[in-house]
């Protein structure tokens, strides 16, 4: 794809590279040049030095230099085309492309994009005013949401009628496909995609907004409690990044770049002071992030669970750190608290889990040898002969050596041993790629309701909460199920991962008891629960409270196990976590 050559020659001309670079960087007049510090390195006296007449710039300081194109593609991260068109739009020219088909498409693109900010502004008009969204906004007050965030958020309300947005933006039906923003239902009527939402409004690196996310308010199950648009010529989840609009100066500032699972997560940290992080848009990392990202920090910092983080898709990973120069760490976060809850709870601590991440590898190791028994000298062999699984996933040969010491070190063996069972053929694990790889030791209960939900949906699907799971693989999974109305929908909407699970689990059988698997789960639910309890008993005033609470879960998780009282125990305890949830501790 290209741009005509008049139109670049009309685009430069058009763009006053003095008030551009200004954004940037202060400038002062000196004589016919205009001089400031330089916004590509850091200095105190002033190298940059830039010439209105000619439009061009120079630093003497780095060797940075060009024209108006160059300095906005670099310091915003753009390529040519890219560059061009933002240029394009301050100056209010229209442009055209070698490829005519591409002109089309872009002037699509741009009426739908118009289509959805229009629909971001009366969402988030709805959310300020309308008295039908006052329950929304005392929900949002009551996880910390004051009205500056809404408003810096764009945060908005989807009223609960069936075409209020249709209605009230009278678009076309394709525009209104198109733009994810509804549909045509069997009818033939235009009905909204969201209703009855809180909505996150989700927008491109550039700020433009392309989709939503919207979440059902507490004690409403009228669908999936999260729902986002449904990908199309604006948005693809596999390269979008929630927030990269606002947290790119910082990421580019501070080298590195933090990646969530929520949108609540990026806002938290922002909260905290903590700018540079953004959110995957309900789909794990993709290498199309990752392409995304090297553009803007040499370092990736995962603020996932900590199992989630743990069971991340590794061996994908280390292959896109060495191909696209990333290093990639994952935050020290307590288990089971997500950065949305731990900024409101310990903001301090949310800052320190950042300061001390560690590389992916020695956060795996490192979590693997917490939960192993190494008191003993079987423990430990055990342990170390699983570290080298783990080590022999990474692709760089000094990378695995320097492991093999750390392993031999915390176990006691000799590295040499070690070296000479890496250099051996792995252990027979299955296949290197596919969803049973990827997932952490102890989920086999999540991958068996999984094969339940999609054989038997009618009997099992009431039972399951996505409360229940935190597989990397499984609780997408779920969500992908929950959301979709038929199978091969969910499939063709999910990752390749998740994809592959929910093709696989459809073709196997079960005998498992839907009520003893969902049991467990609960059961792991609730235990992961207790660990925060008691954690939170320890800063209490008042650590009774928490005593009756904690005494009140272990006597159900003994009647979890119990025939007779499994279901009713199952039910309190899922009511309990659910409620919780809705407190503000999910």
């Amino acid at each position: 794809m290209g741009i005509v050559d008049e139109d670049v020659v009309r685009v430069r001309e058009a763009s006053d590279i003095v008030a551009i670079v200004s954004q940037h960087t202060q400038l002062k007049k000196v004589g016919r040049r205009q001089v400031g510090l330089c916004p590509f390195h850091n200095e105190k006296t002033p190298s940059f030095s830039v010439n209105s007449e000619e439009g061009l710039y120079y630093c003497f300081g780095c060797g940075a230099k060009g024209d108006v194109i160059t300095f906005v593609r670099d310091v915003e991260h753009l390529d040519f085309v890219g560059a061009v068109e933002w240029l394009a739009a301050k100056a209010g020219v229209t442009l055209r492309y070698t490829d005519r088909s591409e002109s089309e498409n872009r002037k699509r693109r741009l009426h739908l994009q118009g289509a959805v900010e229009k629909a971001v502004d009366w969402y988030h008009e709805l959310l300020l005013s309308d008295d039908d969204a006052g329950t929304a906004r005392g929900y949002l007050r009551q996880r910390g949401f004051d009205k500056e965030m809404v408003e810096r958020y764009r945060l908005g309300w989807a009223p609960r009628g069936w075409d209020a947005l249709s209605r009230r933006l009278r678009l076309s039906d394709a525009d209104l496909t198109d733009s994810g923003l509804g549909f045509v239902n069997t009818r033939g009527r235009q009905q909204d995609f969201f209703r009855g939402r809180v909505l996150f409004p989700i927008f491109d690196d550039q700020g433009r907004p392309i989709a939503f996310g919207g979440r059902l308010l507490p004690g409403d199950e009228d669908g999936p409690k999260y729902q986002n648009s449904k990908e199309n010529v604006l948005y693809q989840k596999s390269r979008t990044l929630y927030g990269l609009n606002w947290a790119k100066a910082d990421v580019v500032a501070s080298g590195e770049v933090i990646v969530c699972e929520g949108y609540t997560d990026v806002i938290g940290f922002n909260v905290c002071g903590i700018e540079r992080a953004v959110a995957t848009c309900g789909t794990s990392l993709t290498e199309d992030h990752f392409r995304t990202l090297r553009r803007y920090a040499p370092r990736v910092v995962l603020a996932y669970d900590a199992d989630e983080a743990g069971s991340a898709a590794s061996e994908r990973v280390y292959e896109w750190e060495q191909a696209y120069g990333i290093d990639v760490a994952v935050a020290d976060l307590p288990d089971g608290v997500d950065p949305d809850e731990l900024a409101r709870a310990d903001p301090a601590a949310l800052v320190q889990s950042v300061a001390d991440a560690r590389p992916l590898l020695a956060f795996r190791i490192e979590r693997l040898f917490r939960r192993a028994d190494v008191s003993t000298a079987e423990g430990r062999a055990r342990a170390a002969s699983a570290a080298l699984d783990l080590v022999r996933e990474h692709p760089s040969e000094l990378v695995r050596d320097q492991y093999v010491m750390e392993i031999a070190d915390a176990c006691r063996v000799d590295p040499e041993h070690l070296r000479a069972q890496l250099a051996a053929p792995a252990r027979v694990r299955g296949r290197q790629a596919g969803p049973a790889d990827l997932r952490p030791p102890g989920h086999d209960a999540e991958v068996e309701a999984i094969r339940l939900a999609v054989l038997r949906p009618q009997e099992v699907a009431p039972l399951l909460d996505e409360r229940l799971f935190i597989g990397a693989i499984t609780r997408p999974a779920y969500r992908a199920l929950a959301s979709a109305e038929t199978l091969h929908e969910a499939i063709s909407a999910a990752d390749p991962d998740v994809g592959e699970l929910l093709t696989r689990v459809a073709v196997e059988e079960s005998t498992a008891e839907p009520l003893d698997v969902v049991a467990r789960l609960v059961g792991e639910a609730v235990n992961r629960a207790l660990h925060g309890l008691e954690s939170e008993a320890r800063r209490a005033e008042d650590p009774l409270e928490y005593a009756s609470i904690v005494a009140w879960l272990k006597l159900r998780l003994e009647e979890l196990r119990e025939p007779e009282t499994v279901g009713k125990a199952a039910e309190q305890l899922l009511a309990w976590l659910t409620e919780r949830s809705e407190d503000g501790n999910d």
